[in-house]
């Protein structure tokens, strides 16, 4: 009702609509390659496809931009610019990226960052973790253990998020706490694409346990030795998921 009000009540949730709708098939087109590197956007073009106003367009185009995946020039239009100038640590720019074709290497990618990263934090954390880190990694830990059989994967991600989230923070490095959502959009992505076995490996289940158990300890090299097999086991997964 209210989007039909007068006083034109509700335009702008329905802007907002538009907008998403354009972000979310502009954007997986652009990460996907259906537009390549080069690949010149005409402002007009885009309205009458996708059936917006010109606002709308501006809007999503300003996003895109924030994410490095586009430029806008006067005369030129929107051009999709070289892949190696993303923002790809952006969480959209991933999880549209794992929605494509190339999820397999997106995947390896981003599990090669995560081995590179995490080991060292988790070492961090041991040295830097309060006593409320603490508990929350053994909370999470134990909450993965409940959740890790009965093909609950949805409920598993949740606290396998969470741990790792608290390790990156943990660590006092604000470098590391940034890439939280990185690591949560790569677990989300195998989670939702399928890139994982029904039940989670019971290997890496005990081996957070036991991450969360050197953190309390203020066991750095148990710490990071536990955090590394963890990253090491989910590349062989790939192997074996996303040949």
């Amino acid at each position: 009702m209210d989007e039909q009000g007068p006083e034109g009540r509700g335009q702008k949730p329905r802007a907002r609509g538009l907008h998403d709708r354009l972000l979310e098939s502009l954007g997986p087109a652009i990460t996907a390659g259906d537009y390549p590197p080069g690949t010149v956007l005409r402002t007009d073009e885009l309205e009458r496809r996708y059936d917006v106003s010109r606002t709308v367009v501006r809007e999503a185009v300003r996003v895109l931009e924030s994410m490095h995946l586009v430029e806008s020039r006067r005369r030129v239009g929107v051009t999709v610019r070289p892949t190696e100038e993303w923002d790809v640590f952006d969480p959209q720019v991933i999880r549209w990226r794992l929605a494509g074709p190339d999820r397999p290497r997106q995947l390896r990618s981003l599990t090669a960052l995560r081995s590179a990263i995490e080991p060292a934090a988790a070492a961090l954390a041991a040295e830097h973790a309060t006593p409320e880190q603490c508990a929350e990694l053994t909370e999470h830990a134990l909450n993965m253990v409940a959740t890790s059989r009965g093909q609950q994967l949805p409920a598993y991600l949740i606290h396998d998020v969470a741990f790792h989230r608290v390790i990156l923070r943990a660590s006092g490095n604000e470098m590391f706490a940034r890439l939280g959502d990185v690591v949560a959009e790569v677990l989300t992505g195998r989670t939702q694409h399928r890139v994982m076995f029904s039940d989670p490996d019971p290997e890496a289940v005990t081996l957070h346990v036991r991450v969360a158990e050197a953190v309390r300890a203020g066991d750095a090299e148990a710490a990071e030795r536990y955090t590394k097999e963890i990253t090491v086991g989910a590349l062989r997964e790939l192997d074996i998921l996303a040949p």
